[in-house]
């Protein structure tokens, strides 16, 4: 997309479609609709450039800057945050516009001479309630450290009713549409939730504190341009009100089974106890993982009350393709969730005990210790108890 999009009068979205990438954060995060790298230029007596882009999307940047005003002119650029995909292009536009004010945070400003200690530039360090003036409008900024790094921080263009706050209620879609407007809702929820779920979780109790310093500012809200994928301006609070709902991590009635198997057996233990949560009333969600998407799992997660790993023992350990999983949420630290861990075995056993001091290093709770557990192929009774522990769960998480 080669041209800039208004946002409002005097201020565009400048930024970069990557419509190729699958994986983000090296392997770490899938991105099956690819994602943007947004970035917002403000035209006043005074001119501002809020973020940049991921360097190999730098001449796009610079193309729309050129369509607005050349010789492009940035009296302030604004790092919220410094991670590559969002300050990537920074030395180019440094080099583009030496006179630039650089307007970051302390740990933001240090971080921009870590990544780039060849550069020299001015700057100014911004907390909560710093205000710049560009004539009509002005920028006042807002400290979010650890959403998601240290250095984070929202803008906020008052006049317009317009935050800036980066990463923050973003999603990975490439699209052409720019408005959430103008994309179905469900599938942009879809992409933040799962955001949320793979970045944002390990620091909900921060983002709760954020939201209610945010309520106390008495903020209004008119449009959220967020640093990756469509702009929230039909209905800013939709997503306002989603981060406070998972940051809080109650969950609904819904479980997810995550599982794999050698011989089948555990896969029938999964169907069993996925048949007991289904008759108990439970909303279930089942992943085979050597098939499943580890980061549409972990989004499942999110508003669930129940987690249930199943795995059959393999050289005293659980199978290689279930590690992942189990390494993600002892990082994410899930909120107020249940768990069970089940599983075969053929003789000496190993990979129950693997899986509950995962689960239990996650802070899930189990709700039996060991769980399910049968030798070589589950018997009927087996069954039956896995399904009788499904529906007890199940009646536990409707409590």
């Amino acid at each position: 997309m080669s041209q800039p999009v208004t946002i409002a009068e005097g201020i565009y979205w400048v930024g970069a479609i990557d419509w190729n990438i699958r994986y983000f954060h090296g392997p770490a995060f899938s991105t099956h609709r690819g994602t943007t790298y947004n970035a917002y230029y403000i035209v006043d007596e005074k001119t501002a450039l809020v973020d940049t882009v991921y360097e190999p999307f730098q001449e796009e940047l610079i193309a729309k800057l050129k369509q607005i005003q050349d010789p492009v002119k940035i009296d302030y650029l604004v790092v919220n945050h410094t991670e590559s995909d969002h300050a990537g292009a920074f030395p180019a536009i440094m080099d583009l516009c030496p006179g630039a004010h650089v307007l970051c945070t302390q740990r933001g400003y240090e971080s921009l001479k870590d990544h780039y200690p060849h550069l020299d530039f001015q700057y100014t360090i911004v907390k909560t309630g710093t205000s710049i003036s560009l004539g009509k409008r002005s920028l006042a900024f807002i400290e979010a450290p650890m959403l998601h790094w240290p250095d984070s921080m929202f803008t906020y263009v008052p006049e317009e009713a317009l935050l800036l706050p980066n990463d923050a209620f973003g999603q990975h879609i490439a699209s052409s549409a720019r408005f959430d407007d103008q994309v179905d809702v469900g599938l942009i929820m879809d992409e933040a939730a799962k955001y949320y779920a793979n970045i944002l979780m390990p620091f909900s109790s921060l983002i709760t504190k954020k939201l209610e310093e945010i309520q106390k500012m008495n903020l209004t809200i008119k449009t959220i341009a967020p640093s990756h994928g469509i702009i929230w301006r039909q209905d800013p609070y939709r997503i306002i009100e989603a981060y406070a709902r998972w940051a809080e991590g109650k969950g609904t009635a819904k479980a997810v089974i995550a599982y794999d198997t050698m011989w089948l057996s555990t896969e029938k233990m999964a169907y069993a106890l996925l048949d007991g949560l289904v008759a108990g009333g439970c909303e279930v969600k089942l992943f085979k993982l050597s098939v499943s998407d580890r980061n549409d799992i972990i989004k499942e997660i999110l508003d669930a009350r129940a987690v249930l790993v199943g795995s059959p023992t393999i050289n005293n350990d659980i199978l290689p393709v279930v590690s992942p999983l189990l390494d993600d949420l002892v990082g994410l630290r899930p909120k107020n969730k249940i768990g069970l861990a089940f599983g075969a075995y053929g003789w000496g056993g190993g990979a129950q005990k693997i899986l509950e001091e995962r689960l239990k290093a996650a802070k899930i709770e189990l709700i039996a210790e060991p769980g399910p557990t049968v030798k070589w192929v589950p018997k009927e009774s087996d069954l039956q108890h896995c399904y009788n522990l499904g529906r007890e769960m199940a009646i536990r998480i409707r409590g």
